[in-house]
């Protein structure tokens, strides 16, 4: 009888010790969101045709796509990215310079990165300029914590 007893609260124990199922719903690491705008007319967005997005000397993410907004993804491993925007048979590079933080989310989330002093500098062959508030080739962003809103204007 004492063995059934001993059985039985390791059994308890067992069951006690399992944790819970945690599901990780939010958004983790954030991408930089750019929305294109006409430059003649800088309040009015603007599609881009034919636009292909890719990180330098890899597949593109965006493909002959026709949009007017578009997120992309940072390197969390590097503090630099690179990527190549072409529309039609134009092409510009745009360079993104950051410090990463690694931030504590939760456990079932892990670590998220947040982006900070971004700085994005063009070629500017079709893209015009960057903004956030003003226009210019190179663009300063404190950083870069959740996808709410655009963080770039390109204007082209």
């Amino acid at each position: 009888m004492k063995k059934n007893y001993i059985l039985l609260l390791l059994i308890a124990l067992g069951f006690y010790s399992c944790e819970k199922d945690d599901f990780c719903i939010e958004p983790i690491t954030p991408n930089l969101i750019v929305r294109f705008y006409d430059a003649s007319n800088t309040l009015n967005t603007k599609t881009v045709t034919d636009l292909s997005v890719a990180p330098n000397e890899l597949e593109n993410i965006y493909s002959n796509a026709s949009l007017d907004s578009i997120a992309i993804p940072l390197d969390v491993s590097s503090n630099q990215t690179i990527y190549n925007f072409t529309s039609g048979t134009a092409e510009d590079q745009i360079i993104i310079d950051y410090e990463v933080e690694k931030v504590f989310v939760s456990r079932s989330c892990g670590f998220k990165a947040i982006f900070n002093n971004v700085t994005l500098t063009t070629t500017n062959n079709w893209i015009i300029s960057l903004s956030q508030n003003t226009v210019t080739s190179t663009l300063t962003i404190t950083s870069i914590e959740d996808e709410k809103a655009a963080h770039v204007q390109v204007f082209h």
